[in-house]
């Protein structure tokens, strides 16, 4: 039975589309308790479970604010990275909108180095130490290592340690971070897809991670418990 608050989260579920799951031929087996039918060959997406899935990824998302934690959200496909961008920034956390670089968690020491070296860049070229230091030739270097830097950590200089969890758009096209998260003990808060293996997350939110109004309402509902969090 569902109360008027449960109606009201299917209600703004179903209206982004967030049930129509992928064809058939492409269901992970673990994903077969999630499902309720078809429509034409599309399946169809248990939006009850949806709902259930994302209050508890909620409450998860309040107590890591509470916590002080770090959430690093993890979207690179192109129809939703601007939404995983924004929804990171709203609550000052890092991520990455593009492709996972490799060692973000597995190497952590050898990204933060990377993260400080652009730091020291960024720095010193502010202060103009960089131009009395360097000839022409050496800041023409110096300038093209700092913007391989920006475009390689876009998103996580921020990052001072390990993240303490990932919020990932899609574990499925995002299987390189969630595999270093998983073999380094992150827990995972996850929007996927029938397509995906719902063991990979701690914290699953199975629902239509290609749909932009789907990604959208369900960001913006997980970083607003985090800011009830952070208030609490």
């Amino acid at each position: 039975m569902t109360t008027g608050s449960d109606a009201t989260e299917f209600k703004r579920l179903f209206d982004t589309g967030a049930h129509f799951a992928q064809v058939k031929s492409r269901r992970h087996p673990s994903m077969k308790p999630f499902l309720v039918g078809m429509k034409g060959r599309q399946e169809i997406i248990d939006l009850v479970k949806t709902s259930e899935q994302l209050e508890a990824a909620k409450t998860v998302m309040s107590t890591l604010a509470k916590e002080g934690k770090t959430i690093l959200f993890v979207g690179g496909k192109v129809e939703i990275a601007a939404f995983v961008k924004k929804a990171a920034q709203d609550i000052s956390a890092p991520f990455v909108a593009a492709r996972w670089l490799g060692g973000t968690i597995s190497n952590w020491n050898e990204i933060k180095k990377r993260i400080e070296r652009l730091a020291e860049l960024s720095e010193k070229g502010a202060a103009g130490t960089l131009a009395k230091q360097h000839t022409k030739l050496e800041l023409v270097y110096i300038g093209r290592e700092k913007k391989r830097l920006e475009e390689r950590l876009d998103g996580i200089t921020t990052l001072t340690k390990r993240p303490d969890a990932l919020l990932v758009v899609d574990t499925k096209h995002e299987k390189h971070a969630v595999k270093e998260a998983n073999d380094a003990g992150i827990p995972i808060i996850a929007i996927m897809s029938s397509d995906c293996n719902l063991r990979e997350a701690a914290y699953p939110i199975v629902a239509n991670d290609t749909s932009r109004e789907t990604v959208r309402l369900i960001l913006t509902e997980l970083t607003e418990a985090f800011l009830k969090g952070q208030a609490a």
